[in-house]
Parts: C-alpha cells; structure tokens; sequence
C-alpha cells in the first residue's frame, strides 16, 4: 500500500490518518465509546472533524492501537478542551 497521509481540521487540532496503519479495530466509531459522527467508515470523506467536540475527537484518537489516528493542536488552539 502507497504511504498516504490525510488531514483533517476543526480548527482545534488537525487530525491525521495513515490508511496503511490501521488495523480497522473498529474503535474509533463503533461501540459505546465510538465517534461514528466523526470517523464514519460509510461516508466520504470517512471523518468528519465537526461531528463532536475537540476532547472527545481526542480521547478517542489517543484509543487507536495502530497508531493509524494522530492528531496536533493548530496554532492559537485553546489546549483545555484535550482534557
């Protein structure tokens, strides 16, 4: 698989996913804990940064066993939200 990187911003933070990590765990949008407003697997393009806050897209990005998900503050990005 060709090593691609995609970003996606909510004006917090920018996500970053590498397809050719995931393990497709499932985690980050199914289940009780899941964020399927923001990382929707049926939809294109599959995450959808606006869909909850920047704390629980965080929480569920720190989740992701691959490492497939990361995700860096944008500059002037109010940090206390993270918690």
């Amino acid at each position: 698989m060709e090593d691609v990187t995609k970003s996606y911003s909510n004006g917090d933070i920018t996500i970053i996913w590498k397809p050719s990590l995931c393990q497709h765990s499932t985690l980050c949008w199914k289940g009780e804990s899941g964020l399927l407003p923001v990382f929707n697997p049926f939809k294109k393009p599959w995450i959808t940064p606006s869909g909850a806050t920047t704390g629980e897209i965080i929480k569920r990005v720190r989740n992701c066993p691959s490492g497939a998900l990361s995700f860096y503050y944008n500059e002037g990005a109010d940090k206390k939200d993270s918690q």
